[in-house]
C-alpha cells in the first residue's frame, strides 16, 4: 500500500479584467488570490488568501463579476509584497484550478514583471485543470462552477459574487466529487448528523499538538467482527482477513 502524501492546492484568482483580443492577461493584474490545502483528499485547514493593490483601475465588467472596488484595494499590499509567502504555500503541490490557463497566465505574468527570474509555475508545481476534466466527463454540457454545483448537489448559495477563497473552497468540493464520488464536504470543525447511507462527508482535519486520538474497538465490537468472519469463512471456505500474510501470498 502506498504511503505517499498527495498535497493539492485548490486555487482561484480575481483580476482587474481580461483582454478579449490577444493575450488575455497582458496589461491586467491579479487583485485577489484564494487557495486551500488538501492532503490525501482531506482539507488541512491551511489556506492562503490575500487582496492586492493592482496599480490600475478595475474594468467595470470585472467589477460586476467580483464586486471588488478600486477604493477597497487602495491600502492592500502589492503582488511583489506577498510573492515569497505565496510561492512557499504553492511550491511542490498540485494546483487544482478551474480553467487553469486563465489563472496560470496571470500568475506567470505577475512573476515575470517582478524581474526576479522566477520560472514558470509549471516548473515547480503540477497543474490540473478541473474545467478540462469536467468537459471530458460531461461533454456538451455547461461546466462552470455553478453548473457543477447543481450537478453534484453542492450548496453554493453563498456565492452571490465571485470571490477567490470561497470559489476555491467550493471547487475543492466539486473536484473531490468528480474524482472520488463524494457529494458533500464540510468546512466546519463540527460534523452534521447526516445519514451515512446517503452521503459521505470529508471533514477538515485539525491536528492536535499531541497527535491524532486512537479509538480502539470495544470487546462487543470485536466479538461481532469475529462472528461476521466466521460466517464469511463458512460460506466461502476461506476468509481473506484471517490469512497470515507471512505464510500465504495473494496475487492481485
Amino acid at each position: 500500500m502506498s504511503t505517499a502524501i498527495t498535497r493539492q492546492i485548490v486555487l482561484d484568482t480575481e483580476t482587474t479584467g481580461m483582454n478579449k483580443l490577444g493575450v488575455h492577461y497582458e496589461g491586467h493584474r491579479i487583485i485577489e488570490i484564494g487557495a486551500v490545502e488538501v492532503i490525501n483528499r482531506r482539507l488541512t485547514g491551511r489556506h492562503f488568501h490575500v487582496y492586492l493593490k493592482p496599480d490600475r483601475l478595475i474594468d467595470p465588467e470585472a467589477y460586476g463579476v467580483h464586486g471588488i472596488s478600486d477604493e477597497f484595494l487602495a491600502d492592500k499590499p502589492t503582488f511583489s509584497q506577498v510573492t515569497d509567502e505565496f510561492l512557499e504555500f504553492i511550491r511542490g503541490g498540485e494546483l487544482i484550478i478551474h480553467n487553469a490557463p486563465f489563472d496560470i497566465g496571470f500568475m506567470d505574468y505577475e512573476f515575470g514583471m517582478l524581474q526576479r527570474s522566477i520560472p514558470k509555475t509549471n516548473t515547480f508545481c503540477s497543474i490540473t485543470d478541473s474545467l478540462f476534466m469536467a468537459r471530458r466527463l460531461f461533454p456538451g454540457k455547461r461546466n462552470n462552477l455553478d453548473a457543477l454545483c447543481d450537478r453534484y448537489l453542492i450548496d453554493n448559495t453563498k456565492r452571490t459574487l465571485h470571490g477567490a477563497l470561497l470559489d476555491a473552497e467550493i471547487l475543492a468540493e466539486v473536484y473531490l466529487a468528480m474524482t472520488g464520488g463524494q457529494t458533500t464536504l464540510s468546512f466546519s470543525a463540527e460534523t452534521d448528523n447526516i445519514d451515512q447511507e446517503q452521503q459521505e462527508d470529508i471533514q477538515r482535519i485539525v491536528r492536535p499538538a499531541s497527535g491524532l486520538k486512537v479509538v480502539y474497538a470495544s470487546d462487543e465490537e470485536c466479538v461481532s467482527h469475529e462472528s461476521r468472519l466466521d460466517l464469511v469463512q463458512k460460506k466461502g471456505g476461506s476468509c481473506l482477513w484471517r490469512i497470515d500474510p507471512e505464510s500465504e501470498q495473494i496475487e492481485a
